[in-house]
């Protein structure tokens, strides 16, 4: 599985700047972002390349940071790859909570970060079904 840093940060003015400062600043380098937000508060979610130097950083800057396990999956450059992704969860009864993608560090594929009910179920029907599930260490080193 995957390690996404989730932060929970109050919706002002510079706070996602701050945050984005803190892990610059730490040498801390974000492969993903996505941000869901409600008037009062919002949650990031990172793909970082030392996810959990990420937390410790943050925390000790005053962010309510944790790690949370996600799936990473290279889905396939054209049209319906993601449909075909999703039908082969939905048809196994795995619920996606939420999804967001990036680029692929090399450059060569877009990945797709799910977070699903049962991640290990998922990775091994998805696996099974074909479909590359990404390892950790393409994505970030272990720290």
């Amino acid at each position: 599985m995957v390690q996404q840093v989730s932060v929970f940060l109050e919706n002002t003015s510079g706070r996602l700047a701050e945050l984005t400062r803190v892990l610059g600043d730490a040498g801390v380098n974000m492969r993903a972002l996505m941000v869901a937000d409600t008037a009062e508060f919002g949650v990031v979610r990172l793909i970082c390349d030392r996810p959990r130097a990420a937390v410790d950083v943050l925390e000790r800057a005053g962010f309510g940071a944790s790690i949370n396990e996600v799936i990473a999956v290279a889905v396939p450059d054209r049209p319906g790859g993601l449909a075909d992704v999703l039908g082969v969860l939905g048809e196994q009864g795995l619920n996606v909570e939420y999804a967001y993608c990036f680029v692929s560090p090399s450059g060569a594929a877009a990945i797709d970060i799910f977070r699903v009910d049962d991640p290990l179920r998922a990775s091994a029907v998805l696996t099974h079904a074909g479909i590359v599930v990404v390892e950790p260490a393409a994505l970030y080193v272990s720290d």
